[in-house]
C-alpha cells in the first residue's frame, strides 16, 4: 500500500504543471496529492491558463464559479469569474477539460471578487472595488463549436449600477438582485433581465442595510402566509440575516431578521429544497472567536419568527465560504479544507443535524484558518460533475467515486475484474446480458496507454505485463470506470 501511495505522489508532481492533470482516483485516503474521502480527481486547468498571466502573478486568481448545461447539445462548461476576466471552460468530458477562452473585465482596476450567475444562456457579471464595472452580459451559446482559446467580447453592458460585490438571479421571475453596489446603501437592486441584452431598471430597497450574499426565491415552503411570494434571504455581515418580501418592487416588505450568538460576518446561506431550513455560514467566527467550522441551521418554517435549529461544527478551524444545497446534501466551499460533503438527513434535529459524507481537500499542506484554495464550488450538474475555484491553483474537476457514467448501472454488478489486484493479466467480465465493447486504459497521468474496440466478448484478457506496478483506471464501454492495482 505504501508503494501504491509513493506512486500516486510522484505521479502528481508531473500534473502540477500540466494542462489537464487528469483522474486520480481517491483510494485509501488519498487522490494523488490531495486528501479524500469518496470524491474522485477528475482534472485541473492551472491558474496561469485561466488568468493569461503567470502564477505568481498578484492578479492570477480565481473567485467565485459558477455552471452552465448548453440545453441544446448538453455540453457542461465551467465559468470562472477572475480578478481580471472570466474564464470559461468546456467540462463535458471531466477528464479532458478544454480551456475555451476569457471575457475581460470591463476596467483596468482589479480586485479580488467577481461574480455570476446564469439566466437562460446568458451569464451575467459583477465585480466589486473596481469603479464604473456594470453588468457584463455574454452569450453563452457563442462557446459552442470553440476548440481553441478566444478573447470574447461582451453582447450587452448594463451601465445602471457600477461595482456590485454579487449578484443573484431568480431565474422563475427572470430578476437579478445585485448586493453590496453603490446603490441603495448595499441593500439589494433590482434589475430586470427578461431581455436579457437589454436589462433595465426596477428600483432597490435600502431599508436594512448592506447586504454580502443573497438567496431570492419564489417560496413554495411551509409558511402558507408567503406562497408564491418572492422571498429575498440577505446575509448581511455583521447585522445578520434579513428576510424580505420583494414580490412588488415598488414596495418591499421587511419580514424578520434573526440573530445567533458570537455572529462576526454572516456571509452567505442557502435553502433546503423544502424551503424549510436556511443553511448558513459565518465567515470570520473561526478566525475570531476559535471555533472549528461552524455551520448554522434555521427554521424557517414561520418566516415571521425564523429560529436557530441547530449549530454543526466541522473537523477543522478552516473557514467556511460558500455552501450549495443539491437534495439531501450540502456541498460546502471550505477554504483550506476544500469541498465538504454535508448529509442532511437528519437536519431537524438539535444535535448531530448534520453528517459529513465526503471530502476533496484541495489544500493538502493543512486545513487551517486561512484565506486559501476553495472560494466556492457549483454541484449542479446533471452528469455529477462538481467543479471548484482554487484561488491559487485554479479550476479543479472531481466526481463521487464510482460515478463515471452517463448511466445509472451497478458497477460490482455489471463488470468484475478478475483477479485485482492483478500481478500480471487481469480479466474483464460482463454479467449476464451485458457485453464488453470497448476498453481503455488510463496511467495515473490520465494518459490513454491501451486502447481497443469492437471487443463484443462475454470477457476480455486485459494484458497487463509490460506495465509498471500501480494504479490504472479502466473505462469499460466509454461508460464506466474502475481502478485495477497492478502489484
Amino acid at each position: 500500500m505504501f508503494k501504491n501511495y509513493i506512486f500516486l505522489v510522484v505521479a502528481c508532481l508531473f500534473f502540477q504543471s500540466s494542462l489537464n492533470a487528469q483522474m486520480e482516483p481517491c483510494v485509501g485516503g488519498m487522490a494523488g496529492i490531495y486528501p479524500c474521502n469518496d470524491y474522485d480527481f477528475m482534472s485541473r486547468i492551472p491558474i496561469d491558463v485561466l488568468s493569461g498571466l503567470p502564477s505568481s502573478d498578484p492578479d492570477a486568481q480565481t473567485s467565485d464559479i459558477w455552471g452552465w448545461t448548453d440545453s441544446t447539445t448538453n455540453k457542461e462548461y465551467a465559468l470562472l469569474g477572475m480578478r481580471t476576466c472570466t474564464a470559461f471552460v468546456d467540462i463535458s468530458d471531466p477528464v479532458n477539460p478544454i480551456f475555451l477562452g476569457r471575457l475581460n473585465s470591463t476596467v483596468t482596476a482589479t480586485n479580488v471578487w467577481r461574480d455570476l450567475k446564469v439566466y437562460n444562456d446568458y451569464v451575467f457579471i459583477v465585480a466589486d472595488g473596481v469603479g464604473a464595472h456594470g453588468i457584463q452580459v455574454f452569450d453563452l451559446t457563442r462557446l459552442r463549436g470553440i476548440t481553441t482559446p478566444q478573447t470574447f467580447t461582451v453582447d450587452a453592458l448594463y451601465t445602471g449600477v457600477g461595482s456590485c460585490h454579487n449578484i443573484v438571479i431568480n431565474e422563475s421571475e427572470a430578476v437579478a438582485y445585485l448586493v453590496a453596489c453603490n446603490t441603495f446603501g448595499g441593500g439589494p437592486t433590482f434589475v430586470d433581465i427578461s431581455d436579457p441584452l437589454n436589462p433595465t431598471s426596477l428600483g432597490g430597497y435600502s431599508g436594512v442595510g448592506q447586504s454580502h450574499d443573497a438567496q431570492v426565491v419564489t417560496y413554495n415552503g411551509p409558511d402558507l402566509d408567503y406562497a408564491g411570494r418572492e422571498i429575498y434571504i440577505g446575509s448581511n455581515e455583521s447585522r445578520n440575516v434579513v428576510i424580505l418580501d420583494v414580490t412588488d418592487k415598488n414596495n418591499v416588505v421587511f419580514i424578520s431578521e434573526l440573530d445567533y450568538s458570537q455572529i462576526r460576518y454572516a456571509h452567505q446561506g442557502w435553502f433546503t429544497e423544502d424551503q424549510r431550513y436556511f443553511i448558513l455560514g459565518d465567515e470570520l467566527d473561526e478566525r475570531d472567536f476559535g471555533l472549528n467550522t461552524r455551520t448554522l441551521i434555521f427554521d424557517f418554517s414561520d418566516l415571521d419568527n425564523p429560529r436557530l435549529s441547530s449549530t454543526y461544527f466541522g473537523a477543522s478551524a478552516a473557514i467556511d465560504h460558500n455552501g450549495y444545497v443539491k437534495g439531501n446534501e450540502y456541498f460546502l466551499a471550505n477554504y483550506r479544507a476544500g469541498l465538504r460533503v454535508l448529509n442532511l438527513d437528519n437536519i431537524s434535529s438539535a444535535t448531530n443535524s448534520l453528517t459529513e459524507v465526503g471530502y476533496f481537500d484541495t489544500y493538502p499542506d493543512d486545513d487551517n484558518t486561512g484565506f486559501n484554495s476553495a472560494w466556492s464550488i457549483y454541484p449542479y450538474f446533471s452528469s455529477g460533475n462538481i467543479i471548484i475555484s482554487d484561488i491559487e491553483s485554479g479550476l479543479i474537476v472531481v466526481r463521487k467515486s464510482n460515478t463515471l457514467s452517463t448511466q445509472d448501472i451497478n458497477i460490482d454488478e455489471v463488470f468484475v475484474l478478475s483477479p485485482n489486484p492483478a500481478t500480471s493479466n487481469t480479466t474483464i467480465k460482463a454479467s449476464e446480458g451485458n457485453k464488453v465493447e470497448s476498453i481503455q486504459l488510463f496511467n495515473t497521468l490520465g494518459q490513454i496507454i491501451f486502447n481497443k474496440e469492437n471487443i463484443n466478448a462475454d470477457a476480455f484478457v486485459l494484458p497487463m505485463n509490460n506495465y509498471s506496478k500501480g494504479l490504472y483506471l479502466i473505462k469499460i464501454n466509454d461508460k464506466v470506470v474502475k481502478k485495477l492495482v497492478l502489484r
